[in-house]
């Protein structure tokens, strides 16, 4: 199976491959099929691209309770956590893992036998997730929405909204595997338009907070929020604090600008889970 591909304005690229493994995988076991579902964040945020998620399985044929089982674990934003509940997963000997929410390095290291479909903010090849985009090889295939490559171009829309802007915040994760792809891609386009880029790792609400606090102090001209699984579950914190100070904002999903967000630019998140959904029927 090969590696659908997201990326800018061809935002359902998708790389048609056979899924022999995953049948052949369902063929040792007697019974309903069982998926094995796990999200490195929260349930809430998440609900309507579990929606999409269904919607892909249901125009495959499978729904769930009728033909099809679905083990849902959930990490609640610990990244501690994820690592024993991809191997409780394997321990259930489910058909098929989907990893979402930053799950997937967990599960790729808790089993090289069950057939795991993921989702992936940045490079799968250049993180080492599989060999390659159309050869993944192994046990794995999934989505990549390739986040990183469109931080240059988030930043040339934002500089469209404030060109007076000298100063721009950036918030990261600095666990988030495409962290360092991010603030380069930004920090390159920002050089060419003078812009400087001042850069708030942030891995809780209280240093999502002190972060605006700074940007304010600063009197910076925006903030880019990058996008990673934790500041997408915290959007209405974020989002929060950005009108609170009246700092303008830009994010990668759209639903942070449904949310208050000042603007978004990125592919639709709950077509890239339909596709994983198709994918995992496969």
């Amino acid at each position: 199976m090969q590696f659908i591909q997201l990326k800018r304005r061809e935002f359902i690229s998708v790389l048609a491959g056979a899924a022999a493994w995953p049948v052949a995988a369902r063929g040792q076991q007697s019974g309903m099929p069982v998926i094995g579902f796990l999200n490195g964040q929260s349930p809430g945020p998440f609900a309507h691209l579990l929606a999409g998620f269904h919607r892909g399985l249901n125009e495959a044929g499978f729904v769930e309770g009728r033909n099809v089982a679905i083990e849902y674990r959930w990490g609640e934003g610990r990244a501690d956590r994820v690592p024993a509940l991809a191997a409780e997963l394997v321990q259930r000997k489910v058909d098929v893992i989907v990893a979402t929410g930053g799950a997937h390095n967990a599960v790729k290291a808790a089993t090289s036998s069950i057939p795991i479909v993921c989702t992936i903010g940045g490079d799968p090849v250049k993180s080492g997730l599989v060999a390659s985009i159309n050869r993944p090889g192994g046990n794995l295939t999934g989505a990549s929405v390739l986040s990183s490559e469109m931080e240059g171009k988030r930043l040339e829309l934002l500089r469209e909204l404030v060109p007076t802007a000298t100063l721009i915040g950036l918030l990261v994760d600095p666990s988030f595997e495409a962290t360092a792809d991010q603030i380069s891609l930004i920090e390159a386009a920002a050089g060419e338009k003078g812009w400087h880029i001042r850069i708030f790792p942030v891995t809780s609400d209280s240093e999502i907070q002190a972060a605006f606090s700074s940007l304010n102090e600063l009197r910076a001209g925006a903030v880019v929020i990058a996008a990673n699984p934790f500041l997408n579950s915290r959007r209405s914190l974020v989002v929060g604090h950005a009108a609170h100070y009246a700092i303008p904002d830009i994010y990668e999903f759209r639903e942070a600008a449904e949310a208050g967000g000042l603007i978004s630019y990125g592919p639709s998140i709950p077509d890239i889970y339909r596709q994983v959904g198709v994918y995992t029927a496969k």
